[in-house]
């Protein structure tokens, strides 16, 4: 490698400066929105006209925050809303992992896209275990397997000091349902000690495919007692609050309870006999 030397600084000829020339936004096309289609939508397609922001950060040099990820397993009991249902425990292995571009929190995959100020957009995999089968209930015989889905779509998320707002919009991407979901969350994380409080509300549009798929009855599935039903879409409201301990520096334990109010299209479906449908999960996590 070469050193330079020190050297008196010689007087040079002024030369004109070139005013810089500000880089030009890439704004999205003039097409106007449909009425129909979600206001998220909308933030989703900001998401990708952001390339001057990004670049100005990659400019800044601004250092990657440092992958990490953890381990552990949970037990989940969800009491469903349908006749004489028979409630599983499910026992299922925890993986966490988060990166500049990755995040991953159980079922949930995300790839993380450029940002707008405080709001951060992420497209979204999940996969939902809302199936049943026919054994699951006496009142279920006949009917046909309703299968567990895989849902892919976008999320926006609005951290600030009061509180976390976020909004997704998945559509059944393994074809079962056909149907689609719109949630919106509002969240607040508490820290007491060793003890991390999060309570949270949301509100989750599930369209009529969606319904008449988990509540609906077929023609071949009428039984005395349980007539043809199809769904139209419905809104149900959530409330939630999980709990976390941290037992050691890389240990944690937690639970979450939850409690859903079911909307008026699955309330009146012959297969449902209840109004809401509770959760309650716990589990333990090791951070590497």
């Amino acid at each position: 490698m070469t050193s330079r030397l020190s050297r008196p600084a010689a007087k040079s000829a002024p030369t004109s400066a070139k005013p810089a020339v500000k880089p030009s936004t890439a704004r999205p096309g003039a097409a106007a929105a449909k009425a129909s289609i979600p206001l998220f939508s909308l933030f989703l397609l900001a998401a990708f006209a952001q390339p001057a922001a990004a670049q100005q950060q990659a400019a800044q040099g601004q250092a990657e925050e440092p992958s990490s990820w953890g381990l552990g397993v949970g037990v989940g009991v969800e009491r469903k809303p349908y006749r004489d249902f028979d409630n599983k425990t499910r026992l299922l292995p925890l993986l966490t992992y988060e990166s500049k571009w990755i995040s991953l929190s159980g079922l949930s995959a995300d790839l993380k896209l450029p940002s707008a100020g405080p709001v951060s957009f992420r497209l979204r995999a999940r996969y939902s275990m809302e199936g049943y089968e026919a054994s699951d209930s006496p009142f279920l015989a006949g009917m046909d397997e309703r299968k567990d889905g895989i849902w892919l779509g976008g999320a926006a998320i609005w951290r600030n000091d009061v509180a976390n707002l976020s909004a997704e919009l998945l559509g059944d991407a393994s074809g079962n349902s056909k149907g689609s979901k719109f949630r919106l969350t509002v969240d607040r994380r508490f820290q007491a000690g060793s003890f991390d409080i999060t309570p949270r509300l949301s509100a989750t549009r599930l369209d009529d495919k969606y319904v008449s798929y988990y509540y609906g009855v077929n023609a071949a599935e009428v039984r005395a007692g349980r007539p043809f039903y199809q769904g139209s879409s419905a809104v149900n409201l959530e409330a939630g609050l999980r709990v976390g301990y941290a037992i050691a520096p890389r240990q944690s334990v937690f639970l979450d309870l939850s409690t859903t109010k079911l909307g008026s299209s699955i309330k009146d479906s012959p297969l449902v006999d209840k109004s809401s449908q509770t959760g309650v999960r716990v589990g333990y996590l090791y951070r590497f």
